[in-house]
């Protein structure tokens, strides 16, 4: 019988962060594919469009205006999923139904004013602008005291699920830890326990080691294809510092993880020659007031493209059933990623 080798043959690989497992079927990738293929977007967006919602000085849905913005803007979402003013409440039937109320603040961050500028397209200073805006807008929910975790997040393209052309990102600052920090702050916490040092933090040094996985880094960050990645082409944003939140963002930091996104942004649009999509968001440390040493700052992009502009990585049967499975390889991926950095 042959050697295993993890480049040929189907394997699982265990995801530190959450506890979990994914299934690797490399021989996969050479299959055919007739399956569906999404319409490419054309992007044919002008600087300010005059019936968008979030460009400045227009009218929003719910009537008001936006101001003249000249860099970023944050406003509380008028349609947003969680509310300050929830009254507590719970319900249960047998032990079996349970559901309990939940208040929260959802915020709308506009990246830029001009309408057809994403993050890849926006100057790293512009990005640092909105790296600003993220840690201020965290410190400040961080204060609220009903508000115990703060999830900050982007859905790129209306593949996945974007409402609005104009580049935005999301806050969703609620009363309990949803349920992905949450396994991550278990997970991590765990580690420290036993180890004295973050579980990010000795990744990170794994990686930087063997160079196989690792896109990008600069002197505060890399850009990793983890190596339990679920999504094609998926990257973590590591901080080389172990810190738990972006309160304690030093100024170079900042600096540091603006080149980092626009690095990882702008290869994502060269990969398929189009506006990449993907949904991306910060994990850090809740905000109930306890101690947190193992939790590490850390930014996701999950990417759904798989083998052109027009296919995509469908996340059904055996995934919805069993667990996650991908078919080439975190290494692949990594390397195809790379290739774009200098062009």
């Amino acid at each position: 019988m042959s050697s295993f080798i993890l480049a040929d043959h189907p394997h699982r690989r265990f995801n530190p962060l959450i506890g979990e497992w994914v299934l690797v079927s490399p021989h996969r990738a050479k299959r055919p594919w007739q399956g569906q293929q999404e319409e490419v977007c054309v992007d044919d967006r002008l600087g300010y469009d005059p019936s968008c919602y979030l460009c400045p000085t227009n009218e929003r849905a719910n009537g008001a205006h936006n101001p003249d913005y000249k860099t970023t803007f944050v406003f509380e979402n008028d349609f947003g999923a969680l509310k300050s003013d929830t009254p507590a409440g719970k319900f249960e039937r047998g032990g079996l139904l349970r559901a309990e109320s939940e208040r929260g603040i959802c915020k709308v961050i506009c990246f830029s004013p001009r309408h057809d500028h994403t993050l890849a397209d926006m100057a790293v200073a512009d990005i640092r602008n909105v790296v600003d805006l993220w840690q201020q807008e965290y410190e400040e929910l961080s204060k609220v005291d009903f508000i115990h975790y703060v999830q900050i997040f982007e859905n790129k393209g209306f593949i996945m699920g974007c409402s609005n052309p104009h580049p935005h990102g999301q806050i969703w600052a609620q009363s309990t830890i949803p349920n992905e920090p949450a396994k991550e702050t278990t997970q991590q916490e765990n580690y420290y326990l036993e180890h004295q040092k973050s579980l990010l933090q000795d990744y990170l040094s794994l990686e930087l080691q063997e160079q196989k996985r690792v896109v990008y880094e600069n002197a505060s960050f890399a850009v990793v294809v983890p190596f339990w990645a679920v999504w094609p082409f998926e990257t973590i944003v590591i901080s080389k510092r172990h810190f738990q939140h972006i309160g304690q963002m030093k100024t170079e930091e900042k600096d540091a993880y603006a080149d980092a996104i626009k690095r990882i942004t702008s290869i994502y649009d060269k990969v398929f020659s189009t506006s990449f999509p993907y949904s991306s968001g910060i994990h850090q440390q809740p905000t109930d007031g306890k101690e947190y040493l193992g939790w590490h700052f850390h930014m996701h992009f999950y990417p759904p493209l798989l083998r052109s502009a027009s296919i995509k990585k469908f996340m059904v049967g055996y995934e919805m059933l069993g667990s996650p499975q991908r078919d080439i390889t975190p290494e692949t991926s990594a390397e195809k990623l790379k290739s774009f950095l200098q062009r």
